[in-house]
């Protein structure tokens, strides 16, 4: 079973290394994972996108997704075509307030997390992208919680490395 996630935002919400980290927590588990990433060149606020696609067996998607089942919302900004792209029945993780639960398709199971609140109540303030992420996870089960962290820790760059533990109470806060 393949299941595909779209993630969307704006550069400097994490949205590539949420992605990265993802992907990386399901192959230290077995898994086969797959990521495209599709940014712009600014470093803050331009268009922030990323396809991940897992699977027990060896995969057959591309990580360039036509259709999905799953998508986190992490700013509504430079998310056109995103939600077409959702099957019916997908599930869409929506950070509120930048992002109106009411203003997707009725067809869509679509949770709101706060997560700016909920990260600055982890005291990891810049870490709402993990905050989506631990709530993502927590709800489809898509690989141990442990997991998450590890790879998170390991993607880090050194010079981010002080923040591994505000990061990792951001994944945890949300579940």
């Amino acid at each position: 079973m393949e299941r595909e996630l779209l993630v969307t935002g704006i550069g400097g919400q994490g949205i590539q290394l949420l992605a990265k980290t993802l992907a990386l927590a399901a192959t230290r588990e077995g898994r086969y994972a797959m990521l495209a990433a599709d940014y712009g060149g600014e470093m803050r606020g331009g268009p922030s996108k990323a396809g991940v696609v897992i699977g027990d067996e060896p995969l057959k998607a591309l990580p360039i997704l036509p259709s999905a089942g799953s998508a986190i919302f992490a700013h509504r900004k430079h998310a056109e075509g995103v939600e077409d792209r959702l099957r019916p029945g997908a599930l869409v993780v929506a950070n509120t307030p930048l992002v109106d639960p009411e203003g997707f398709r009725k067809d869509l199971r679509v949770v709101a997390v706060d997560a700016a609140a909920l990260a600055k109540q982890a005291e990891a303030p810049n870490a709402l992208g993990f905050v989506l992420l631990g709530k993502y996870n927590a709800l489809t089960g898509m690989v141990a919680p442990e997991s998450l962290a590890e790879a998170m820790e390991e993607l880090l760059p050194p010079y981010r490395r002080q923040h591994a533990a505000a990061n990792k109470r951001a994944l945890e806060v949300a579940i």
